[in-house]
């Protein structure tokens, strides 16, 4: 087994629980911050680094709007709509009730400015008038927002709405929410750091962002606020530091005060415990295997997209890896095609399972080759 000892930037996505690390470095467990549940992960491995009851089915309230947007998000990347397109306010939007952007009916607004309305001033009235757009209603919409959600393996929730306002049925998980965040912000960089903006200004109303950690904490740069009476105060978070990004999912708080006190501990928690680090990058040999009948002796192997890893904070060093490759392989073998594993342990036990790829092709040999590897095969 080799050492693993790199370092560099994210990319590829994997999934395993903080249980995993029970024997290495002490972990304590994460704040008690008074919400009905949480979820906080690594955004570039999907690693858990902290949770309570986060298959819990809960209201998601405003928290509904991430959706919304990345759904909008999709059809702009579609062509299907484009950021200078118009949009007629309807009087169904202008009369929706609670965060408002304060459009006027019949007026034409652009799908940029709904979307900076939805995003930092949490306005129903652009949720809206963004679904109805897309959608032709905001029934219609609500069907495409889970179609969406079913695309990433949001299994506990299920959409109503475009707004998070409260409706039976209107449900899903800290969970849920966290791979839905993490996918805005791995998919859609250009349009996430919208996010960021600490206010937006429409029809001579300046409102700030709900979300008060932008200003509290310089590392976090999104993403939602939500709260009704049902869902309590909820709140998604973003945050970045030194190529580390976490996102924060808190749900059921009992105050504006104590979901931003909350996640503040919480993202905390994950940065000082946690590092997520590369241990090897797409196109790179780390093992060879032997192929049999082949032009070339032997293949290397590597894995198709650079591979990251978290585990506690000072124990990467600690980190051994193996490969394990079928006893015999024969030509041809194509450029991609999986012809090993690779595995990765910390302190006795496994933490990671990556398929190993051919990094070239390397066709049937001559005649006489596979002559040759067909008797030694055969001696064997």
């Amino acid at each position: 087994m080799s050492k693993l000892v790199r370092l560099v930037l994210p990319v590829l996505i994997l999934a395993f629980s903080v249980q995993a690390f029970a024997q290495s470095r002490p972990v304590p467990s994460p704040p008690i911050i008074g919400a009905k549940s949480f979820l906080v992960i690594d955004a570039t491995t999907g690693s858990t680094l902290a949770e309570l009851d986060p298959d819990l089915a809960v209201a998601p309230a405003s928290l509904t709007k991430l959706m919304t947007a990345y759904v909008i998000f999709d059809a702009l990347r579609q062509g299907q709509i484009s950021l200078d397109e118009m949009v007629t306010i309807s009087e169904t939007a202008w009369r929706m009730e609670g965060s408002r952007m304060f459009v006027e009916v019949g007026t034409r607004v652009s799908v940029q400015d709904l979307l900076l309305g939805m995003i930092v001033q949490s306005g129903n009235d652009a949720s809206v008038a963004l679904a109805e757009h897309v959608a032709g209603s905001e029934a219609v919409f609500a069907e495409l927002m889970n179609q969406y959600a079913g695309r990433l393996g949001m299994t506990s929730t299920n959409f109503v709405n475009a707004t998070g306002w409260p409706a039976d049925d209107h449900l899903t998980t800290a969970r849920d929410l966290a791979k839905l965040a993490r996918a805005i912000v791995t998919e859609y960089p250009d349009y996430y750091r919208w996010y960021s903006e600490r206010e937006f200004t429409w029809n001579d109303i300046r409102q700030p962002n709900r979300n008060n950690l932008l200003w509290r904490d310089p590392s976090v740069d999104g993403m939602k606020t939500g709260h009704t009476d049902d869902a309590g105060y909820c709140l998604v978070s973003s945050a970045l530091r030194e190529d580390m990004r976490v996102v924060s999912v808190v749900m059921g708080t009992s105050s504006a005060n104590a979901r931003i006190s909350g996640s503040q501990s919480l993202i905390n928690y994950a940065f000082r415990f946690f590092e997520t680090r590369l241990l090897y990058t797409a196109g790179e040999a780390i093992a060879s295997a032997r192929i049999w009948k082949s032009a070339n002796e032997t293949t290397p192997l590597g894995v198709a997209e650079d591979l990251y890893i978290t585990v506690p904070r000072g124990s990467f060093d600690a980190l051994e890896s193996s490969v394990a490759t079928p006893a015999t392989l024969e030509a041809p073998v194509a450029e991609g095609q999986p012809l090993g594993e690779l595995s990765v342990v910390l302190n006795g036990s496994e933490i990671l399972s990556e398929p190993l790829r051919a990094l070239e092709d390397n066709p049937a040999g001559s005649m006489w080759q596979r002559l040759r590897d067909s008797v030694s095969l055969w001696l064997e």
